[in-house]
């Protein structure tokens, strides 16, 4: 079935906000695995995870923002995600933010392998998942890492 440029250019912005959402979830549980942390793993943790994360999750609004923009579609807002971790520990807090990781790295796959980043026409679009995927490409190999230090 065709779709129309306008079309593309809107699904291009839904995927990309779906990365967005997953880096918030990421940042949530680093923010709140912090908390739980000692401090010596905790700075590790930051800097090795929260850090990264928080600069990809900024890069990718950015991102979002600025094709929105260039193209005359709607932007929006991102918050990071809350809730739902009340109990949980600092290990599984982790793993959530290294699976959200993943799943962000997996959808920026999945645009950049679609033809829909040269159907839309935007080489600034190209750029920019580029250096997402770049960004948050080491990011669950980094959290598995931290993993297997956790409690030693």
């Amino acid at each position: 079935m065709a779709y129309s440029t306008a079309e593309a250019r809107q699904q291009m912005l839904d995927d990309l906000a779906l990365v967005i959402d997953e880096l918030g979830v990421a940042l949530a549980a680093l923010g709140d695995a912090y908390e739980l942390l000692d401090e010596q793993t905790a700075d590790r943790m930051e800097e090795q995870l929260f850090r990264p994360v928080q600069v990809t999750y900024g890069r990718a609004q950015r991102t979002h923002a600025g094709f929105a923009e260039r193209h005359g579609l709607p932007t929006r807002t991102f918050e990071p995600s809350a809730g739902g971790r009340a109990g949980q520990d600092a290990r599984s807090l982790l793993e959530a933010a290294i699976e959200a990781c993943g799943e962000a790295e997996h959808l920026l796959v999945e645009i950049q392998d679609s033809m829909m980043p040269v159907e839309v026409g935007d080489a600034e679009l190209r750029a920019s998942l580029a250096g997402l995927r770049e960004l948050v490409g080491p990011l669950p190999d980094r959290g598995a890492a931290l993993l297997r230090t956790l409690g030693r």
